[in-house]
């Protein structure tokens, strides 16, 4: 694990309150070691989701005029989602930086794609209250701006979404999904969903995320009904 003082250096950062940054890269773990309580990034991340989330559709706004409400928000949905976020993590190495406790397997932490997402999360909270909303504007801008720029909306495969609206339009109910089974070391879960509409599957699907699998089985689904 890396000094935090990297970090600042890294990303051209001058803090006022460096707890807030050592928060955002404390896994909830550490607490039983340190024998510390609330000492972690749970609290940040929910404001840096919301931070994050503002951000992104403000970017979207600007750079595709020619999407519609629907249409915005399910690229938002897609732009941060836990794997998309999770891959920021790597790639801009916050792994370096996260504090575990030892009730965690070893490396655990920096290999987990949601205590990753959390993370990432986490320290935009740690920046906006830190440095304010226009440093994080322009901290997240960097990171997402291209991302944004280059998106294709034809990309965007919302299944979950497109089965939703396609039950409810005929049936004005809402379809179910049920954990079936997860296997695998804490850093590397499979997970196994399936989808149901009046206790009949309608499909399944496999993943790394419960997300991942909800989406494989609202695929599944939708695949039978087109057959």
């Amino acid at each position: 694990m890396l000094n935090i003082d990297e970090f600042f250096t890294r990303f051209g950062i001058v803090p006022k309150n460096i707890d807030l940054y050592i928060m955002a890269f404390t896994h909830s773990s550490f607490n039983s070691d340190a024998k510390t309580h609330h000492h972690d990034y749970e609290r940040l991340e929910f404001m840096g989701d919301s931070v994050l989330g503002f951000v992104v559709a403000s970017l979207i706004f600007k750079h595709h005029p020619e999407m519609n409400e629907g249409m915005m928000t399910r690229t938002r949905s897609v732009l941060v989602q836990s794997v998309s976020l999770a891959n920021k993590a790597k790639e801009y190495h916050y792994d370096d930086f996260i504090r575990a406790g030892h009730s965690l397997a070893e490396n655990e932490a920096q290999h987990n794609q949601h205590i990753l997402e959390d993370v990432f999360e986490a320290v935009i909270g740690a920046i906006y209250f830190d440095q304010g909303i226009d440093f994080v504007t322009k901290y997240i801008t960097r990171m997402f701006e291209n991302d944004v720029i280059n998106f294709k909306p034809s990309e965007i495969q919302d299944y979950k979404s497109i089965l939703q609206e396609a039950m409810q339009a005929e049936y004005r109910e809402s379809v179910l999904y049920k954990l079936i089974s997860e296997k695998g070391p804490p850093h590397d879960r499979t997970f196994v969903v399936e989808v149901t509409f009046n206790d009949q599957v309608l499909g399944s699907g496999v993943g790394k995320s419960k997300k991942e699998a909800e989406q494989k089985a609202a695929q599944d689904a939708l695949s039978k009904v087109a057959k």
